[in-house]
């Protein structure tokens, strides 16, 4: 008996230890937000049919209805953890800062103290991808557009990616957001491959200059895990043992073999929303910022409960038919932990 007790005590007493450390929690977010247009038709931009006199009718009324909605779901986002919400939000597909902006007026996103990244892309249905930030979580000491030039197609015009670089947790932390190319039959897949490789470019240029630098990867890469852009380009690995120093894990992957996806896309779930983080974040010395779990923010009120769309994401429209939803993509997110001074 005496035996047994002593094999307990020392199974247990490593867990004791641990139980007895305290740590902070942070969370990195990401949300393609569909087509988050102001009223106004701006020239060089295709954006008619969001104004009071295009298809979609698009009012002030659906416009602040629309915000509302999506700063209803962005003060949801990672409150069972962190209270304050995420230390940064990466959103796709909005018009300009100003809709950000306008979000960031909101009754539920006001009281939250975000700031914004963004830059302007030469997109061509005009929309760009940016950073919300909590700078009292997340110090940012410069940001960057990483413009997509083919080489061979000049005049293709697709959405810039972002670099926004700081501090976490008095960790050095870089945020990639990207949106890559759409899906335009067989052929596109060579376009995210290109938007790919312009990723893995920054993030192995940040992993050169400081290789415990930490790096998370987001965005709606309109691929899987499983896709040639993602799985070989990216070298986003699957399993956290196969990942080298100077190398990625997608913490995504796993959803994706269990058949959970972010969005609906030809009748069929991917996962297009996808974070994928550095080397440097993985592990066990929790000295320094660790991942600890990501999520697929799925809630039942942001699913459509009836038509032929049931089970979906509850989006904004329907054809031309203001439903009042939220986007077409459920929201991702990371955690990540560290010791508590």
């Amino acid at each position: 008996m005496k035996r047994l007790s002593l094999i307990l005590l020392v199974t247990l007493f490593p867990a004791l230890l641990f139980s007895q450390k305290k740590y902070n929690v942070y969370s990195a977010a990401f949300y393609n937000v569909e087509n988050l247009f102001d009223t106004v038709d701006d020239e060089g931009v295709n954006d008619t049919e969001f104004t009071p006199t295009g298809s979609k009718a698009w009012t002030m009324d659906k416009y602040q209805k629309k915000l509302n909605n999506l700063a209803f779901v962005m003060s949801k986002l990672a409150k069972e953890h962190c209270p304050g919400g995420p230390a940064v939000i990466g959103v796709a597909e909005i018009e300009n800062r100003g809709v950000l902006e306008d979000l960031l007026k909101t009754k539920e996103m006001s009281a939250m103290g975000y700031q914004i990244a963004h830059y302007d892309s030469p997109d061509r249905r005009g929309v760009d991808v940016a950073l919300l930030y909590n700078p009292t979580l997340f110090n940012v000491t410069s940001s960057k557009a990483y413009p997509y030039n083919l080489p061979d197609n000049p005049g293709f015009k697709t959405r810039d990616q972002l670099l926004v670089s700081g501090t976490l947790a008095g960790d050095p932390f870089h945020v990639i957001v990207g949106h890559w190319p759409s899906r335009y039959g067989s052929k596109s897949s060579s376009l995210r491959e290109f938007a790919a490789s312009i990723t893995k470019h920054i993030a192995d240029s940040i992993y050169k200059a400081d290789p415990a630098a930490k790096i998370v990867i987001m965005g709606d890469l309109n691929d899987d895990p499983v896709d040639k852009s993602v799985r070989v380009v990216l070298d986003a690995k699957r399993n956290k043992k196969d990942v080298k120093p100077g190398g990625l894990y997608n913490t995504m992957w796993g959803f994706y073999d269990k058949g959970i996806g972010s969005l609906v896309y030809q009748n069929k779930w991917n996962l297009f929303d996808q974070i994928i983080i550095s080397e440097s974040l993985l592990g066990d010395d929790r000295s320094t910022l660790k991942f600890w779990k990501a999520e697929i923010f799925n809630r039942e009120f942001l699913i459509q409960k009836e038509g032929k769309n049931k089970g979906y994401p509850l989006r904004t429209f329907s054809g031309d038919t203001f439903i009042n939803g939220y986007s077409d993509h459920f929201p991702t997110l990371i955690y990540l932990v560290k010791e508590a001074d």
